[in-house]
Parts: structure tokens; C-alpha cells; sequence
């Protein structure tokens, strides 16, 4: 079930990240072969060192934020951002404390920095009902009524009514389709610093604040104790290995870890890492079949992939809107409102992207209402 969960949620982002960057379907499932093995073999070997369920993923806000980001750059210039996230990912957590991390930045910058890049995925939901208003306005009443009623399988029966639906209405150009396994696609890297500024750090702050802090959070309140600083270094250091051949982005699962956590998976709470081992296993197969897989989504209309990937994030835009004006002090949640605006709108100045220009401004709203000037006492009057 938490594979089912994790994959159905991010399956048209991670495809239309990899098409937007000239990619096919046959890189799309070089994509996921990597980080389904990447992230299987480390929810077994982590869980089972620490018999502690660990489960990882691959960054769900941050296949948004390729989507969003990477008009202008190429495949190779691409896979050099992941580089770099992955060797800040490995590095930041062993040299700065992660409390002292984001004490420059406020959780709720960080939060409307994820709403501004994810608000057009929403938008473009109902975009889609413009080109095709029966398929779209099926799926969205299948995701309020699962949302209702069942709702932790809310977005695979959308993904099945959605399919039948485009079936029905002859959306789907049916072909026969060749059994295969994935297979590896190296990349090679490009660096350069507009990629570090307009992919790489807006990936590293997205993952550690949307993704790796909510992972650390589930843990301690199920009162898992995780050596939290080894284990990220553990994680970057093998998205660092994996990042040449599709592996962007991946960190500590939250949602879809909090289904090992649960009672549901053992009365003792000591025996529930066997369920994260569990799902590694499963995100290896997955990974295994993704080429068969990935053949069958790329006859899909464009239309429900894009409303697909909107949907998907319903969720995750409404927890981020909610955080981001969460703050006692009003300069903050007006900073994060500013941080928010700038980051959906199309600026793009000096090579730097809205991403990093939003948080820039945030910041500069907080730096104005933070400074404090010199008190002048008498005595320096006097002088």
C-alpha cells in the first residue's frame, strides 16, 4: 500500500518532467529503474540496520519544481543539478545541525517557496477542461468522492477511472505493446553555475524542508530515535551515484512511510521496519517492470497526464498555503505571501529563476523587519 501510494502520486510528474526535458518514455523508465532500486535497497539495508522503519522516496515537490524550472536547460545540464543537489544533501546534514539549517529560513518560506512552484499544476487542472471537459470533470469527481470515502486510495482509483473514462471516449490510441525489461541511460553531466542557482539549490531546499524534515518529524512521532544526521549523508551519497542515470532527487518518505508506522502493521512497534523492508522489495520489482509500465502511460492522452499531476498535488498545495501563514508574527506570513507571489509568477532576471528570486524576497522582508539600528546613548550625542 505505501508503494502503491507513493507511486501513483508522482507517476505524471517524474513522466512529464522527462518529456519537458526532451526525454521518452524508454528514459522515463531509466528513470524509475534507478529510483526504484536505489530507494528499495536502502528502505532494506537502513531499516534493517537500525530496526527502525525507514522508507525512502524519491522528491515528489521536486519532480514540480523540474517541471516548473527547467525551461531553457538540457538533459545533461539537468543531470549536473542533481549532482550537486545530491553532494549538498550528503554534506549540509554532517556539517550544520538541521535545527540551525533552517533558522535562516523559516519553515514558512519554505512552505510558500512549494506553494508558488506547485500552484500551476492546480491551475492547470482546470485548464484541462477546456480541451477535454468530460474526461477532466470525471476525474476530479472520482478524487472528492474517494477523497471521502476511501481515501487512501484516493488517487489510484482516480488513475483507473481516469484510464476507463479516455478508453471510452476513444482518447487512447491502442497498440500492442512488447514486453521489456527497463534498462540503465547514462547521462552525461554539464555543469554550470546557472544550473547550481536555477536547479540545484531550489531542489536542496525543497528536498530538505518539503520532503527530508516532515521524514524526520513521522519518525519521532511514532518515537522512532534515528541517528537523522548519518542516515541523510547515507541518502546523498547514494543520490550522488544514482543522480548520472535519472536518480534527481531522493530522501525520507513521510506520508507513505507513516503507513509502516502504524498499528495496523504490528501490535509492536519494534517489528514494524520489516513493512518498510517489505516495500523496498516492492519498489524494486517496480522498478524492474517500469519500461512495461512506462509503455502503456505514454499512450495516454496529454490532457489526463496533466490533470493527473494537479491533482496529485491537491494535497500537498493546500498543507503548503496552510503553513505559510502559520506564524504569530504577521512580517513573516507577509513574507511568505511575498515569497509565494514572486515564486508563481513567469520573473526571470539575470539568469536567476522565480524560485530563487521569491526566496530572495522573502528574505529581504525579513532582513527589513528584523535589523535593528544602533541605540545612540547621551554620550555619543555628545560626540
Amino acid at each position: 500500500m505505501a508503494v502503491v501510494v507513493g507511486f501513483s502520486s508522482s507517476i505524471a510528474l517524474i513522466y512529464q518532467s522527462v518529456i519537458n526535458l526532451g526525454g521518452d518514455s524508454s528514459l522515463v523508465a531509466s528513470w524509475f529503474l534507478i529510483l526504484g532500486l536505489s530507494m528499495g535497497c536502502l528502505s532494506i539495508l537502513l531499516s534493517y540496520y537500525y530496526k527502525i522503519p525507514i522508507l525512502i522516496a524519491w522528491s515528489t515537490p521536486g519532480s514540480a519544481l523540474l517541471i516548473a524550472n527547467i525551461q531553457g536547460f538540457s538533459l545533461n545540464q539537468a543531470t549536473a543539478g542533481f549532482i550537486v543537489c545530491a553532494v549538498l544533501l550528503m554534506l549540509v546534514p554532517l556539517l550544520v545541525p538541521i535545527d540551525r539549517l533552517f533558522k535562516w529560513l523559516p519553515s514558512q518560506l519554505a512552505s510558500a517557496m512549494l506553494a508558488g512552484i506547485l500552484l500551476s499544476f492546480g491551475v492547470s487542472v482546470f485548464e484541462q477542461i477546456n480541451l477535454q471537459p468530460t474526461l477532466i470533470m470525471t476525474m476530479l469527481i472520482s478524487y472528492l468522492l474517494a477523497k471521502r470515502f476511501i481515501p487512501q486510495w484516493t488517487l489510484l482509483i482516480v488513475i483507473i477511472i481516469s484510464v476507463i473514462c479516455a478508453w471510452q471516449l476513444q482518447l487512447i490510441e491502442m497498440k500492442d505493446i512488447e514486453w521489456q525489461w527497463s534498462e540503465f541511460q547514462f547521462i552525461e553531466p554539464e555543469f554550470s553555475w546557472s544550473v547550481v542557482f536555477a536547479i540545484s539549490l531550489p531542489l536542496f531546499i525543497i528536498t530538505m524542508a518539503a520532503q527530508n524534515l516532515p521524514g524526520i518529524a513521522m519518525l519521532q512521532s511514532f518515537s522512532y530515535e534515528a541517528p537523522v544526521r548519518p542516515i541523510l549523508s547515507i541518502i546523498g551519497l547514494c543520490n550522488i551515484l544514482v543522480a548520472p542515470f535519472g536518480g534527481y532527487a531522493i530522501n525520507l518518505a513521510a506520508i507513505s512511510a507513516s503507513i509502516c508506522m502504524t498499528e495496523d502493521v504490528h501490535s509492536d512497534p519494534k517489528q514494524r521496519y520489516k513493512a518498510s523492508i517489505w516495500s523496498g522489495i516492492f519498489y524494486i520489482v517496480l522498478g524492474l517492470f517500469a519500461a512495461y509500465i512506462m509503455a502503456w502511460f505514454a499512450l495516454l492522452p496529454s490532457a489526463l497526464i496533466l490533470a493527473l499531476a494537479g491533482i496529485a498535488l491537491f494535497s500537498t498545495i493546500t498543507h503548503s498555503l496552510q503553513q505559510s501563514i502559520n506564524s504569530e508574527h504577521k512580517y513573516i506570513n507577509e513574507a511568505a505571501i511575498i515569497t509565494l507571489l514572486i515564486t508563481a509568477s513567469p520573473i526571470s532576471l539575470w539568469g536567476l529563476s522565480s524560485v530563487i528570486w521569491g526566496i530572495m524576497g522573502g528574505l529581504l522582508v525579513l532582513f527589513i523587519n528584523t535589523f535593528k539600528l544602533p541605540q545612540l546613548t547621551k554620550r555619543s550625542l555628545n560626540k
